[in-house]
């Protein structure tokens, strides 16, 4: 098990260099995670074991063992092509698990049935770099497009939830817009309100800020943490260090097929 201790962190502003010798790699096969300090929520959403995940029989990730437990908000960072995403489609079964044992929100994923994925992606919120909203309808209709296809049926309770979870984004007066209208920061807020229709129990979020300029992306991540708060499992891949510092939140790092527990300390 990997324990993370208390972190401190000097004020100043640090260079893309200093910021990444802030990152202190733990090394270790097999990853653990602690629960969070509110013991009400500590109980795990996420099991791994010895799960090995590939693609077109390459290893991406070997003998991975992880724990995630409720409300806790955990960062992935990683090269490109070393296993961050690999490791989300495993999540929410775009990749099928063929190695290990994985649990996800009560799902077992390597018994999973092709009938049960919409039923496990309802209960799982995803946020893509690339935004991913119907470009030919406007956001009150990209947000019922979801709610119809996962089984919503009664207008009202539909439009109370597409009002519901704008205002959590701060995009309320936004619903009669088109997605080209919006900014990138506010059309990955709509993203994020899209994700939270059917109140999933976790958020899995692959490079959320990815396409945003520094501040937009500080506003995404403050939107997030404050989903977070309200007790929802956030997971979220990024190549962005200036934000773990500023987020401060547990941090693993895939590389060369394993995944480290990443530590931040003062220098």
């Amino acid at each position: 098990m990997l324990y993370n201790k208390n972190t401190t962190y000097r004020s100043g502003v640090l260079s893309p260099k200093r910021i990444k010798s802030n990152l202190v790699l733990n090394m270790a096969m097999k990853v653990v995670l602690l629960p969070p300090k509110d013991t009400k929520m500590a109980e795990p959403i996420v099991i791994l074991r010895n799960v090995t995940i590939s693609q077109e029989k390459r290893v991406i990730i070997s003998n991975l063992s992880l724990e995630v437990q409720r409300g806790e908000f955990i960062y992935i960072i990683g090269k490109t092509g070393s296993g961050k995403s690999s490791l989300m489609k495993t999540l929410y079964a775009d990749l099928p698990l063929l190695e290990g044992e994985g649990d996800i929100v009560g799902f077992n994923l390597a018994d999973l049935k092709e009938s049960n994925i919409p039923f496990l992606r309802r209960k799982i919120g995803i946020v893509f770099q690339d935004f991913k909203l119907l470009p030919d309808r406007n956001i009150y209709d990209n947000m019922q497009f979801v709610l119809r296809a996962t089984g919503w049926k009664d207008k009202v309770a539909m439009d109370d939830k597409i009002n519901e979870v704008l205002d959590r984004v701060d995009l309320l007066t936004f619903a009669h817009k088109m997605p080209h209208q919006l900014s990138g920061g506010e059309q990955q807020r709509v993203a994020i309100a899209r994700a939270l229709l059917n109140d999933p129990e976790l958020i899995l979020a692959d490079e959320p800020t990815g396409n945003l300029d520094p501040q937009t992306s500080v506003e995404i991540m403050e939107v997030l943490r404050k989903i977070n708060e309200k007790g929802q499992t956030v997971i979220m891949t990024t190549h962005d260090y200036a934000l773990i510092l500023k987020f401060p939140a547990k941090t693993l790092k895939c590389e060369n097929a394993s995944i480290f527990e990443v530590v931040q300390r003062t220098v």
